[in-house]
């Protein structure tokens, strides 16, 4: 026997699940088809690395329908750096399935306005916090020390100008570290893959994507 709306959920979870019911009523029922082929696989095109802000999710920035882009979210949208050394590498693994499995033939990296990780990259406010208490994201958000120097030494580190310059300094960051995964580099030389850099304004909106040629992000219209 199913759960009925009368059933006990916390608050916040009941939010989710009277959506999981629209959902079904109204997302799932009409493409079924959809749905049923997505069942047996999936063949995404394009690879989307994006914050887990709550605010920037690329399923409804894009508008697309499931199983059309391959998705990551951490802090900051960053990827790290090709290495071997032990330990969890998962947005490395998931780089390696999309490309090597999946064989995406775009990688968007999309950073965003307001992004809390790039602003204490900025300040470095979480310096010195031990694991569990803000050290994990501190040795995150390290990946950013480089381009943090000079994003400090031409904006400071406080205000919107400084903000803005570091979340699209970390998207740069993050397409340069890409760029150091044998694979990834061999593909983007070969035509196989192309690699872009965007950021999403919260304030207003606006989407904009890097012109790797001067370095600027321009707005999309």
């Amino acid at each position: 026997m199913g759960l009925g709306m009368s059933d006990p959920f916390s608050p916040d979870l009941g939010r989710l699940i009277a959506g999981y019911r629209r959902f079904r009523e109204n997302g799932w029922s009409s493409n079924r088809e959809r749905w049923s082929s997505l069942s047996e696989g999936q063949q995404p095109q394009v690879m989307v690395i994006a914050c887990s802000d709550s605010r920037v999710d690329p399923s409804q920035i894009f508008d697309v329908d499931p199983g059309e882009i391959f998705v990551v979210r951490n802090v900051a949208a960053m990827v790290p750096p090709f290495e071997t050394t032990p330990g969890h590498h998962g947005v490395s693994a998931a780089l390696e399935f999309a490309v090597q499995f999946l064989k995406v033939k775009e990688i968007v990296v999309m950073g965003h306005g307001m992004c809390g990780g790039c602003r204490a990259a900025l300040t470095q406010e979480m310096r010195g916090f031990e694991p569990g208490q803000g050290g994990f994201v501190a040795d995150w958000i390290a990946l950013l020390d480089d381009a943090r120097e000079e994003v400090a030494r031409t904006h400071g580190t406080h205000g919107r100008p400084a903000e803005r310059a570091m979340e699209q300094a970390g998207v740069k960051v993050s397409l340069n570290n890409l760029r150091t995964f044998p694979c990834i580099r061999s593909k983007e030389r070969s035509g196989e893959l192309k690699l872009t850099g965007a950021f999403f304004a919260i304030s207003d909106g606006v989407l904009h994507v890097l012109d790797e040629g001067d370095g600027h992000f321009r707005p999309v219209t």
